[in-house]
């Protein structure tokens, strides 16, 4: 399974934006699919997440109300619409795909990882 995340940029704070994530593969089968970031010096951590099936909806709290994860299953893409954004949002969004998942704020539940795209907000 591979995941193409695109969308990233450069965008001044108030602004939005939206990312994709595309997967493919032989064989695309997944519980859930999240979006994570990672900042300069600082770990990774949950941004977002939905579950395949039914469409349930996790954010982190320093997101919501300002993001929205949602899924086009007949594509096989999920997106993460950015809305109000601010300087610390800034950093490289990750989207995953985790097989089963017990909590999907954890990293280490999720099977398979984008490359990665990066979003910088200017203030």
């Amino acid at each position: 399974v591979q995941l193409q995340a695109s969308g990233g940029g450069l965008v001044q704070a108030g602004g939005s934006l939206r990312l994709s994530c595309a997967a493919s593969g032989r064989t695309f089968s997944s519980s859930v699919m999240g979006w994570f970031r990672q900042a300069p010096g600082k770990e990774r951590e949950f941004v977002a997440a939905i579950s395949w099936s039914g469409g349930s909806t996790y954010y982190a709290d320093s997101v919501k109300g300002r993001f929205t994860i949602s899924r086009d299953r007949a594509k096989n893409t999920v997106y993460l619409q950015m809305n109000s954004l601010k300087a610390e949002d800034t950093a490289v969004y990750y989207c995953a795909a985790a097989r089963y998942y017990t909590d999907p704020q954890r990293p280490h539940e999720y099977d398979y990882w984008g490359q990665g795209t990066l979003v910088t907000v200017s203030s």
